[in-house]
């Protein structure tokens, strides 16, 4: 690989894990030349960076005058909560009926470092820990990993990234209104016991509940994001 396409991938990732967690937040212009800067890379490989943000749904093109991180709507979570509910409700189903003792094993040790990681950062009740954020996303892939469907497993996981941007903003909402640990844990225990029904039906209600707390808050909850949950990433160096 060469050196521009390496500092273009490192851009990338950091971009697109800025855009997820909101620490740049749905609809800011983003600067190319502040990118560049706060990452300590070329204006070239933002740019790159952006523009493959664009295809994949993260990133807007602002009109021939630069970019945005792509907005959030009501529409938009509802739409998205159904069709990922449909998607990862089918890798659910197959991992269910095909998956073996290793997917059993990794189904249970993701959930187990789940209940053990802190929601949120000590000391602050409105940011969501990168910590918990990973452990989350590796329960919910490891519950779908066991489907043998690569095109699902591909929609399944662009689906979680897009939906990652609401969830943030779910956590100083109504933290205290969700019992997220049981909804996992009887996630978890509906897969092992092999209870494909179940497990779906459990699956909708977990994801139907973030976006019941953002449309409960109304489209402004969705359309201004909390301060503290879009910190800049600090710069490097």
């Amino acid at each position: 690989m060469s050196r521009q396409a390496s500092l273009t991938s490192q851009a990338y990732r950091m971009i697109r894990e800025d855009l997820l967690v909101c620490r740049l937040a749905p609809g800011d212009k983003l600067n190319i030349k502040e990118l560049a800067g706060t990452l300590g890379v070329s204006l070239g490989a933002v740019r790159e960076a952006l523009s493959r943000l664009t295809s994949e749904g993260f990133v807007t093109e602002d009109a021939g005058r630069g970019f945005r991180a792509a907005p959030i709507t009501v529409s938009e979570l509802v739409d998205l909560v159904r069709v990922r509910t449909n998607i990862e409700g089918q890798c659910l189903r197959r991992s269910i009926e095909i998956g073996g003792p290793g997917w059993e094993s990794e189904v249970v040790a993701t959930n187990h470092r789940l209940t053990r990681t802190p929601i949120v950062l000590p000391g602050s009740a409105a940011r969501l820990n990168d910590e918990y954020a990973a452990a989350h996303a590796d329960f919910h892939a490891a519950l779908s990993a066991g489907c043998d469907s690569p095109w699902l497993l591909r929609l399944r996981n662009w689906l979680y990234a897009q939906s990652e941007r609401y969830r943030y903003l779910t956590v100083p909402l109504a933290r205290d209104e969700r019992d997220l640990c049981g909804e996992h844990l009887k996630l978890m225990q509906a897969a092992l016991d092999r209870d494909a029904d179940l497990a779906v039906a459990l699956l909708e209600e977990h994801l139907g509940k973030t976006a019941k707390i953002l449309l409960a808050q109304g489209s402004a909850a969705i359309s201004s994001p909390t301060a503290s949950l879009c910190a800049r990433r600090p710069a490097e160096g």
